[in-house]
């Protein structure tokens, strides 16, 4: 790091020291992580319901209903956990998962409506959303064991679970179903 910038850096947290604010970085960071991962999950909220309407497989379509309903009570926890931390809930758009869902919708626009190839497109996009999500999950809860905020890790990890769950869920309906359909279907018969 250039000098200056080292200066800078310097002179920024002795103003915040001096203003009072005395939250270590690794805290402040978790807590702009929660407000990452909130605005993630009330954004699936809204995206959740479209990929619902584009499946074709009740299969598909019954376990995305079932995330909705888990996603809601994810929003619930995060809420919670603001609220153990003394903070308001706060959202800050989450750059990743708005990318995510971008390319979801890609996927559906490119993808011939009632066909299998489309619940598969469906299917690979909830998958990637379901790993950043574990990987998000799966860090802030060993960020909370670091900070000593158990409760708050226990939260998280309830989550988690709940994420690598939805997982498997989609990897057991590609593979007992959907993606054998996707293989014998042509462009003539969707």
């Amino acid at each position: 790091m250039p000098k200056t910038a080292t200066k800078k850096a310097t002179a920024s947290k002795s103003s915040k020291k001096q203003q009072g604010e005395t939250e270590p970085m690794l805290k402040e960071f978790f807590y702009d992580s929660l407000k990452d991962i909130y605005w993630a999950e009330k954004h699936l909220l809204k995206a959740l319901p479209k990929l619902n309407k584009a499946a074709t497989s009740d299969t598909l379509k019954t376990a995305l209903t079932q995330h909705l309903e888990e996603t809601k009570i994810q929003v619930e926890r995060l809420e919670q956990v603001f609220e153990l931390l003394g903070e308001k809930a706060q959202a800050k758009k989450c750059d990743a998962m708005e990318g995510l869902s971008k390319e979801a919708d890609s996927v559906v626009e490119d993808t011939e409506d009632g066909s299998a190839t489309r619940d598969v497109a469906i299917i690979l996009a909830c998958q990637k959303v379901e790993h950043y999500e574990i990987a998000t999950y799966g860090g802030l809860a060993q960020l909370a064991k670091t900070l000593q905020l158990e409760d708050i890790a226990g939260i998280l990890e309830e989550t988690l679970v709940e994420e690598k769950a939805a997982d498997e869920k989609l990897t057991d309906i590609a593979e007992n179903d959907i993606n054998f359909q996707a293989a014998d279907e042509t462009e003539e018969e969707a």
